[in-house]
Order: C-alpha cells, then structure tokens, then sequence
C-alpha cells in the first residue's frame, strides 16, 4: 500500500521504498532517493539492485509494497504529474508498422499533446536527436541505435518537467553517446530534471550533479560527485633519484614514499609546497605533482567492497538541506 506525504521542494523525494516479488526476493527494502529541481540524478548499481524497479515504481509501473513519497511536488501516482513526466523504458519495444514520424505523434497523443503542437515537435526533436532523415521510414527497419535516438525523442513529446530515462545509451556508439550528453545538459539548462539510470558510470560522471548508489535494494551512497570523492583526494609526487633515505622525512611532512612516488592525501598545497622544498633541497628533480581523485566507477567499486565486507548496505539517512 503507498502512503503518500505533503508536498515537497524536491523534483522527486521517495522515501522507505519496499518491493517484494514472490515471497521472498527482495527488490528494494527502504529506498531513499532526491533529486533536486532542475539537476541531473544518476542511479547506478549493480545488476539486480534494484533499479529498473525503482525507476517502475515511480512511473506506477509497478506497485511498491510499501512507499512514501513525491514526484514534482505531488504524491506518486498523481496524474497531472505523470502527464508532465517524459519517460523512456529500458528494453523498450515500439509497434514496428509505424514511422519515426508517426510514433513520436501516437506517444503524443496519449499524451494529449496538440495535434498543431506534435507536428513542430515532432520534426525538432527528430532533427535534434539525428534521426530527420529517417523520419518516413518504418520503425521496423532501423537498428537498436536508432530505436535508442527515436526512443530519447518520444520521452519529450510532451516537452515534460522530469525526464526519466532508464539506460539511454543502451546501444549507441560513441558519437551517440556524446550527442546524448549534450542534449541531457540542454534539458538542464532549460530548468527540467533529469533521472537517470545507467551502468555506464563513465557517461554518468560527465553529466550528473548527483548520483545514488544502490546495492541490495538498499541507498548505500548518495550526494554529490565532489562530496562522494572528498575522502579520495589526492597528489601525487614524481621525483629522480633514490628517495629511500628520505622516508622519514616525507613521512613527517604527510607524505607516504613508493619508489620515486610520493602521495599526499587531502588538498593541503602547503604540504604539497614543504615536500617539493625537501626534495629540491636534498638536489632531487621534480618530474611531477599531480591531483588525484577517484573516479565514479573508483567510488562504485569502493562501495561494492565495502558492503560485501558488511553483509549489506547500509541505510542512509534523507539529505538535511534542500533541493538547492
């Protein structure tokens, strides 16, 4: 049963989400996740953590065992909302007897999109998305990459206010892949709210403001790409010549030695300065000084191996500030 709260701030806010099929898989078991008006949300995991369920739930797709919670403002399943929400599913399946053109005006339709409305739009977005030229040619000709383009296009028919794409650049090569990127910062930049889901964590870093982890149905991480790599920082010291005898001296200024390498943890520069003083001092060339931080999918993994060490992931609690 889906108890539902007060409006919120947040573009989505789900709050204690519980999936349960059969009688004992436990597809989410406490789900929180928010997302902030107007940003671009990543959820990530691995495979049967509960995504795809999540991304249902919140489409009414799939009915929660237990859920508490907001979609722009209203309750889940409020349909004014939904009519202002633009979804792609994954593994979706388009009737293949129609056209691109023609799809685009039948989602649009359901929709209740202007018949006026939908022939402008629906030329725009198959101009913006690459498929214009394919825009008469039945669907059943094209290929999983260009499914992928008309399936981006049909999510904004109805020029919606949260877009929820699960695995966009499912079979898209790489100029696919960075023609989507651009076009999730534009939606962006025209104040919508983009929820992703994705494996490809490489795509994710680039465009997200922030991201959710989820593993074992439960939000082991969550916040943004700078807070979540904070405890990662790092520079990096190159330096000629043998360093062994001056170990103990990089080790009292912070620095850890390896070989002509030198780490030092955090963002402390001054650190930083004293070592590159110690090393020129003692007539030791500076080959390099590079910041180091981990990467999304250093987090992912990180994450992974924390909670395989712990049994489960951890609960986190709800974010204390607001969508801003």
């Amino acid at each position: 049963m889906v108890q539902l709260t007060e409006m919120t701030n947040w573009g989505v806010d789900l709050i204690d989400v519980h999936k349960t099929y059969g009688r004992n898989i436990h597809a989410l078991r406490g789900v929180n996740i928010q997302v902030g008006r107007g940003e671009i949300f990543g959820l990530l995991g691995p495979n049967g953590a509960g995504k795809s369920t999540l991304v249902k739930i919140m489409m009414t797709v799939v009915r929660p065992d237990r859920a508490m919670g907001t979609v722009l403002g209203r309750p889940l399943g409020h349909r004014k909302k939904l009519a202002v929400i633009g979804y792609l599913p994954e593994a979706h399946r388009f009737p293949t007897y129609l056209t691109g053109r023609g799809l685009l005006h039948f989602y649009a339709a359901l929709a209740k999109v202007p018949a006026a409305v939908r022939q402008g739009r629906a030329g725009n977005l198959l101009e913006r998305v690459g498929m214009a030229a394919w825009a008469d040619t039945r669907v059943g000709k094209y290929s999983k990459g260009m499914l992928q383009r008309l399936g981006i296009a049909q999510a904004l028919m109805n020029d919606p206010e949260l877009v929820v794409l699960d695995e966009p650049t499912d079979g898209l090569d790489p100029m696919g892949r960075r023609d989507v990127r651009r076009l999730l910062l534009e939606l962006k930049g025209q104040g919508k709210t983009v929820f992703l889901n994705s494996h490809l964590l490489s795509e994710l870093e680039m465009v997200c403001d922030r991201v959710a982890i989820l593993v074992e149905g439960l939000v082991a991480r969550q916040g943004r790409l700078d807070e979540l790599t904070e405890h990662t920082h790092e520079y990096r010291i190159t330096a000629g010549g043998d360093l062994t005898a001056l170990g103990p001296k990089i080790a009292k200024c912070g620095g850890r030695l390896d070989g002509d390498t030198i780490t030092v943890p955090g963002h402390d520069t001054a650190r930083v300065n004293e070592l590159i003083d110690l090393l020129r001092g003692q007539g030791h060339s500076v080959e390099s000084v590079v910041p180091r931080r981990f990467s999304l999918e250093d987090i992912f993994v990180e994450t992974l191996g924390h909670n395989a060490v712990a049994g489960k992931a951890p609960p986190i609690g709800r974010p204390a500030t607001d969508s801003g």
